[in-house]
């Protein structure tokens, strides 16, 4: 994450963002989230209209580097920006995940699905996901945080 992270502070404009942008990867893709200076008047709509010129004011650059950093680290990249209370993605990456689910886990889809919470099982599990993700980010953070010493302790460690 510190390479792609340092790539990109080489490679975006300083002048795109108020701070240095959010930057989140998984295995498949790159997520680059910036934050823009907020309109002196306006509201939810002004900072709505910031985001979509900023989105296309800078398109052709984003999609250069995006290709760059896709040949560079082998995953997609995610585009996004926030101005003021707003927060707006405008590219990202739908990855199919294959899993295997007994019947009472199945059946926490099916319910879903018939009571109308969910179109599919695959939204079901979408929506599942999401819930669980809201409900415990304090200790997703925290494993996510022990997982970076892991993987800097590796990197620390004797080479084999």
């Amino acid at each position: 994450m510190d390479e792609i992270k340092s790539w990109l502070a080489g490679r975006l404009p300083v002048d795109w963002y108020e701070a240095e942008p959010e930057v989140v990867a998984d295995r498949e893709e790159i997520t680059i989230v910036g934050t823009l200076p907020r309109p002196e008047d306006g509201g939810a709509m002004a900072e709505s209209g910031r985001i979509a010129r900023w989105r296309e004011e800078t398109r052709p650059a984003r999609i250069r580097i995006a290709e760059e950093a896709e040949a560079r680290f082998g995953r997609k990249v995610a585009w996004g920006a926030s101005c003021g209370e707003s927060r707006e993605m405008f590219t990202s990456l739908a990855a199919p995940v294959m899993t295997r689910l007994r019947q009472p886990e199945r059946r926490v889809l099916d319910t879903l699905v018939d009571a109308g919470v969910a179109r599919s099982r695959a939204h079901a599990l979408t929506w599942c996901v999401r819930l669980v993700g809201e409900h415990t980010e304090e200790w997703l953070t925290a494993l996510r945080g022990a997982l970076g010493d892991v993987e800097r302790l590796r990197e620390d460690g004797p080479a084999t």
